[in-house]
Parts: structure tokens; sequence; C-alpha cells
């Protein structure tokens, strides 16, 4: 049962997080065979504040 992370600032709609989790299950079907029944996706996001690259946070720029 493959389990799938994708970690992503906060700001998708609705239709899109349901657009890229349908993606995601359908590549993840196609290159290993699993049952798409048995992928599961994870989306984490995360707010600008809570994410820095550089040093410095994305909240700050």
């Amino acid at each position: 049962m493959p389990y799938i992370t994708v970690k992503m600032l906060e700001g998708r709609t609705e239709e899109q997080k349901k657009a890229l989790v349908e993606k995601v299950t359908d590549a993840v079907n196609e290159t290993t065979g699993a049952s798409k029944d048995k992928i599961v996706v994870f989306i984490e996001e995360m707010s600008k504040n809570h994410y820095a690259t550089g040093g410095k946070r994305l909240s700050d720029e």
C-alpha cells in the first residue's frame, strides 16, 4: 500500500488539491501497478511563516 506525502505552501483551492490527489494517484497506479483504492495521499500544507529558505521565512519577504 503506497503512502505519498505532498508538502506544499497553503493557498491552493479545493479544486486544485482534488486534481493533485487524482493525478498523483493515477501516476502511482501507472508506475507501480498498485490498486488505486490502496494508494494513500496526504497533503501537508504549511503557512509561509513555517517555511524558510536561505535563513529567511517566506512570510518575511
